[in-house]
């Protein structure tokens, strides 16, 4: 009597596909985690708004049509000097509210990364149709066995 062998693992590209789709729902939980640190809380809304008035407000003062007035020119120079700092600031702000959140995500792709090497160490999920150059191959040979340079390991597939 045959032993049963499931479906999936006699696949041909079934390590292939396994990483493809941790890679998929990978990037749909960091995506997901962006959005619930970032995009839908109140803080990013608000400064989103500053930049995009202050943007507007600094365009249309720039496009005015110069004065000829000496004191007029002067205090619309400080006006949009004004302008200019409030955009830097709020665009400053903004930066460092994304980058804690991005830390999270690195967090995130550093732990999936770590355990897809370790289902998969030394372990051929791929075959590239091509022979690599050199500094592909060191990619897509890390931590394979042989000399094969059409096999691909689950370090280089993730990466793409």
């Amino acid at each position: 009597m045959a032993t049963a062998i499931p479906l999936f693992a006699s696949f041909k590209y079934a390590d292939s596909l396994t990483v493809v789709g941790i890679s998929f729902c990978t990037a749909l939980v960091c995506e997901a985690i962006s959005w619930i640190l970032i995009y839908r809380t109140s803080s990013y809304k608000s400064l989103k708004y500053s930049i995009d008035k202050a943007s507007k407000k600094l365009e249309t003062m720039k496009t005015d049509n110069p004065s000829s007035k000496l004191n007029i020119k002067k205090s619309k120079t400080k006006k949009i000097d004004r302008v200019e700092t409030s955009l830097k600031e709020s665009s400053r702000d903004l930066s460092l509210f994304k980058f804690k959140s991005g830390a999270v995500v690195a967090l995130v792709l550093f732990v999936v990364f770590g355990l897809l090497n370790s289902l998969f160490e030394g372990k051929v999920v791929a075959k590239l149709p091509f022979h690599p150059i050199t500094i592909v191959r060191k990619m897509s040979h890390r931590g394979l066995k042989g000399e094969d340079s059409t096999d691909c390991s689950m370090a280089f597939l993730y990466l793409l």
